[in-house]
Order: structure tokens, then C-alpha cells, then sequence
């Protein structure tokens, strides 16, 4: 498909007809606390729905309970695989790269401190690892999984930002299109999947491209169950690259709510690092992976470690060694990164197991206003000669 600013902007004005009409329905018949209420348990594909569900819901929850047709299995155990391989480094880089990626772009950041706002990072990050982990199990799509229930319930609540900021006058539609909207949709699925492997690349992560390509079709599939256009998707990861540079060229920039959404984040992982030796590494990695000019837009603060985060890609590359010519190693290290991944989530969740509600009401101290700041498309600087 090709991508110009006009598709893009035809993205831009549309939401998700399915989730926007159920959402609208139940606050129309004042229904979303009993919603949230008979839900929070049901979390396993395949649970029986409870008695008194209003029949929007149950008539929206049987429509989405399955994945779309097309889904190649063999392609998702492939990218389960490539999860299993590197969940460290992927971790690594939805943490310091992808969410990073969404606070550069102004309109995202402000999104994303209605949800949760400024205060709250941990929320967002912990809701973001759990479902990647709930994504990459065995079970994922299967009776008994966790990831159907998950992904039907964050497509509500995306559904359900849209109603209250639409009907309460704090969003500007005829300058920033509809709030999320398929554009940011499909973006926010290049952040968690062709941007994670950029960053592994940045790494000096080794991927054979079917691994890679594999990893890439899973967040297609998230895609589709979060009510994404498959028509307008990318399909592969050359219409993926069009697509992300197109989009970031569109929008990114500095912001108020992204500088805030980064310290916040940095702040986050200083407490999860132990000690205070450490601190500056997080700071350091982040930017690494998303370079000077968006480190300094999110100013993210500039520190000595620096130079230690690009030996990490040689530090690397020695685990690997081991990795390909140890059977015993590759285990352990397999081992290893499940762990560390499991140790950051419950550092996050502080052991909860997070629940994807639809907000009754934003509350006004999350930092959005009435005022929205004019839409800016980024330009690159003059081309400068030595």
C-alpha cells in the first residue's frame, strides 16, 4: 500500500465503529459499572460470561472472542519462539525505546496522560508488559488464555477515551482528527514491533529475518483484535518502515506532556534498578535507542554513562557466542531472560495482576485541557556541509 498525507490524513478522522458504538450504548443506558463490575474476574478466554451482562457488551464480547481467520498459527508459534529468544532485549526496548517513541509525538503523549496521567506511569508500563506476556504464551488464543479477554477489553477502553473526550469538548477533532484514530493505531503497532527490532538492531541483537518478519505478523494479529483497518495496515516490514517514517515526519516533536511522561518514566526505572550506583544507565539507555535530537526534545538528561550503553552491543554479542555454542547455555540463558522479564513486570504491577477497565470519567488533573495545541508537522534541519 502507498502511504501519502492525504491516506493519512483519512486515517486521522476514523475511530473503531464496533467498540465506539458498544462503548456509546453502555454510557447511553448508564451500564459501564455494572460492565466493569461483572468483568474484572473474567479474565481467561472461554470463561462463561456472567448472568446480568448488558447484551451490548455480550453481543461486542461474542463478536471479538476470536482471532481473525487469516492468522497463520504456524507464523505466531514462530514469533512466540523469537519472544522466548530475546524477551529480555525485547523488554528492554518496549521500556526505554517504544514508549519513549510515544512521547515524542505530541498528540500520543497528551492521549496517553488522559489515561493514566502524569503521576501514574507504572500503571501504563506494567498494563503494556503484561499484555505482551499474555500475548507470547502457548495459550494465548486458546480456552484458558489471557490475552482474547485483554485485548477485548483494551479495545473498549480505547473505544471509551474517544467517547469522553470527544463528548466533553477536550479534544480538538478539527485539528487533531479523531482521538485514537486508525493513524495512531497503526503507529502505536510500529512502536511495539518494527521499532522493538530497530532497537535490537541498535543492540547488536543477531535475527534471522523469519524471526524478525514472525514477530512482526503477532503485532498485525494484536492489531486486528484492537479494531485496527487490516486494509490500511502495513503487511510487511517494508511497507512498515514506509508507513513509521511517514508518520514520525508527520508529527514528532517536543511537548510538555512528553517531557513529564519521560521523567516519569526514568524516575520509574531509578527505583526498580537497586541502589543509586546505576541510576544514570536508564537515562543513558533510552537515549541510545531513540538518538540525540528526540532525547533532547523528552530532555532526557545527558550522563557519563553513555559510553558504557555502546559497549552494550559487544556485551551482547558474547552471550550470543555462548548462546549458539552451548546447548546448556542457551537454556540457562533462556532461563535467565524469562526471569529478568517476570522480575520487571512484578516490580511494576507490585504483584497485582492489572485489569483493563473503561474509564466512567477522565479526571481533569490528567493534564488535558480545553486548549489543544496546534498540530506541528516535523521538518528535518538543512542539510549542513563540513
Amino acid at each position: 500500500m502507498a502511504y501519502t498525507q492525504a491516506s493519512l490524513d483519512a486515517l486521522r478522522q476514523a475511530g473503531d465503529e464496533l467498540a465506539d458504538a458498544t462503548v456509546a450504548t453502555l454510557f447511553e443506558r448508564g451500564e459501564v459499572g455494572k460492565f466493569n463490575s461483572l468483568m474484572r474476574y473474567v479474565s481467561t478466554a472461554g470463561a462463561p460470561l456472567p448472568d446480568g451482562l448488558p447484551d451490548v457488551a455480550r453481543e461486542y464480547l461474542d463478536a471479538t472472542r476470536v482471532p481473525p481467520v487469516w492468522v497463520d498459527w504456524s507464523e505466531m508459534e514462530k514469533a512466540r519462539l523469537f519472544f522466548i529468544d530475546n524477551n529480555v532485549h525485547i523488554s528492554t526496548a518496549l521500556s526505554f525505546a517504544s514508549m519513549p517513541a510515544c512521547y515524542v509525538v505530541p498528540h500520543v503523549a497528551r492521549l496517553l496522560s488522559t489515561t493514566h496521567g502524569l503521576k501514574y506511569p507504572s500503571k501504563r508500563m506494567a498494563e503494556t508488559g503484561q499484555f505482551t506476556v499474555y500475548l507470547m504464551q502457548p495459550d494465548a488464543f486458546e480456552a484458558g488464555g489471557r490475552f482474547v479477554p485483554a485485548a477485548q477489553k483494551v479495545r473498549l477502553l480505547h473505544a471509551s477515551i474517544r467517547h469522553h473526550l470527544t463528548r466533553e469538548n477536550r479534544w480538538d477533532a478539527d485539528v487533531l482528527g479523531t482521538p485514537i484514530c486508525q493513524e495512531d493505531m497503526i503507529g502505536g503497532q510500529m512502536f511495539f514491533s518494527l521499532l522493538v527490532l530497530d532497537s535490537l538492531h541498535r543492540l547488536g541483537i543477531h535475527m534471522s529475518t523469519e524471526g524478525a518478519e514472525a514477530y512482526y505478523y503477532a503485532w498485525r494479529v494484536v492489531g486486528a483484535m484492537l479494531g485496527v483497518d487490516q486494509d490500511a495496515v502495513p503487511k510487511s516490514l517494508e511497507e512498515a518502515r514506509r508507513f513509521l517514517d511517514l508518520y514520525m515526519v508527520r508529527y514528532m516533536g517536543p511537548s510538555e506532556e512528553g517531557t513529564h511522561l519521560t521523567r516519569q518514566l526514568i524516575d520509574l526505572y531509578e527505583e526498580v534498578v537497586p541502589g543509586t550506583l546505576l541510576d544514570p544507565i536508564v537515562s543513558a539507555l533510552i537515549r541510545y535507542l531513540v538518538g540525540d535530537t528526540c532525547a533532547d526534545w523528552l530532555q532526557v538528561p545527558r550522563t557519563s554513562w553513555g559510553t558504557v550503553v555502546k559497549a552494550v552491543p559487544h556485551l551482547l554479542g558474547v552471550l550470543e557466542t555462548i548462546e549458539d555454542r552451548s546447548p546448556l547455555g542457551a537454556w540457562a540463558l533462556d532461563r535467565v531472560g524469562h526471569l529478568t522479564t517476570i522480575l520487571e513486570l512484578s516490580s511494576l504491577t507490585r504483584g497485582r495482576v492489572m485489569h483493563y477497565a473503561i474509564p466512567e470519567q477522565l479526571k481533569k488533573d490528567y493534564g488535558v485541557s480545553n486548549t489543544v495545541p496546534p498540530r506541528r508537522r516535523w521538518t528535518p534541519p538543512p542539510a549542513t556541509t563540513g
